[in-house]
């Protein structure tokens, strides 16, 4: 018998681990294709005759919809149980508008367009996590969402590298460049195809945790509180276009190296998730203090000093890779099974609403005075500190196996 749930045990974990891997390669195909797309539609809308004001605005109100709609689309999917549709439109809507880019010939239905690109985003985000979460118990959510988040900063990576090389070997063809993205599109839904066979229905992970006893009431407290603590986190994250801009206006590197910066941040998010996801799973959300401290250190990347900057924007892709990952991973162990894509929701809301407020807050303490806005960052993470201390006093076994 001993044999036997050994054995049954392992089965669970290994299929726990394909059905990771396989969103994980889901998100690393998608990432090509709009994180590629996001790297030259500024250029491209501006051939459309589009002005920089309108280009702006446009991404502005996109990255809104993007995060502010997933309170909306995370009820809609407890509410409906239907987490594979609303992955599946999401998805679905993003790699339609991409490829269309190329051939629409218009900047205001091009326009139309990035903001759908968003939208797929803002629909799928709180089911396809809520799904990711189920998938990744057996696992632990930390080390499951580390890999998802390791996997899909690889498509980061690949996305923009691919269509600077269609750009470059082209001469500029940019229609060619977004039809190109349709072959990474159309991969992605069919690995999202083999996901959806690979793990087992949503209802009986529900029935499970119910059985388990793990879906008791008592959540909305601790929920508040972790909010805040994310949203205190968020609000002192410098965005990197902030500091791109520091660097090239102070001459500390050069123009060409900003990429290579960016590049080796986004390495080191793809390390430090799967680092910080598998030492959640084992120590809980006192693994989180780390965050706060790490933001902290990003101040440096506004030095005069090239080293000190290379250094600090290390840091700050080891920031990024636990806000993507283990971040995400908390909340599926702070919410019940049958509430857990409207927490994704609100979770998601708070966070962009923070690093909306972070870049425009951070920008204008720039202008007037850098040692502000370093106060202002260090200030946001001794506060975000001292809440998630509070919250690991009181609830000290969350994130840690049962």
């Amino acid at each position: 018998m001993a044999d036997l749930a050994e054995d049954r045990t392992a089965e669970i974990r290994r299929r726990a681990m394909t059905t990771v891997v396989a969103f994980g390669v889901v998100s690393l195909l998608a990432d090509i294709v709009y994180e590629g797309a996001r790297g030259i539609i500024g250029p491209y809308l501006l051939t459309l005759g589009a002005s920089a004001a309108v280009v702006g605005l446009v991404s502005g109100v996109g990255e809104f919809v993007g995060y502010a709609l997933r309170t909306v689309t995370g009820i809609l999917a407890d509410r409906t149980r239907g987490y594979w549709p609303l992955t599946f439109i999401g998805y679905g809507l993003t790699v339609a508008a991409v490829p269309l880019l190329g051939w629409v010939g218009r900047a205001d239905v091009a326009l139309v367009l990035v903001v759908a690109e968003r939208l797929g985003k803002a629909i799928r985000s709180p089911a396809r996590d809520t799904l990711l979460a189920d998938a990744a118990e057996p696992l632990g959510r930390g080390w499951g969402f580390g890999i998802h988040e390791a996997l899909d900063q690889t498509g980061a990576v690949a996305g923009p590298l691919l269509l600077a090389a269609v750009l470059a070997l082209s001469q500029d063809d940019y229609r060619l460049a977004f039809t190109i993205l349709a072959v990474p599109g159309v991969l992605a839904m069919i690995a999202l195809v083999l996901a959806k066979r690979m793990m087992p229905p949503h209802e009986e992970h529900v029935a499970r945790a119910d059985s388990d006893g793990s879906t008791e009431g008592g959540t909305d407290g601790r929920a508040r509180t972790y909010l805040w603590f994310v949203f205190l986190s968020a609000l002192g994250f410098a965005p990197f276009p902030l500091i791109a801009f520091h660097v090239s206006s102070q001459t500390v590197v050069t123009d060409p190296q900003i990429p290579l910066m960016f590049a080796l941040a986004m390495a080191v998010d793809a390390g430090a998730a799967l680092i910080s996801g598998r030492y959640y799973d084992r120590r809980g959300l006192r693994v989180l203090i780390f965050m706060p401290m790490m933001t902290c250190l990003t101040v440096f990347a506004f030095s005069g000093t090239g080293w000190v900057v290379w250094v600090a924007m290390a840091v700050w892709g080891a920031v990024m890779g636990i806000q993507e990952s283990t971040l995400r991973a908390a909340v599926g162990d702070l919410s019940t099974s049958s509430r857990r894509a409207t927490a994704y929701g609100v979770f998601n809301t708070a966070y962009g609403i923070a690093l909306l407020f972070a870049g425009l807050l951070l920008g204008l303490l720039y202008e007037r005075s850098i040692t502000a806005m370093v106060l202002i960052i260090l200030t946001t993470q001794v506060g975000a500190a001292l809440v998630l201390r509070s919250l690991i006093r009181h609830q000290p076994s969350i994130g840690t196996p049962s």
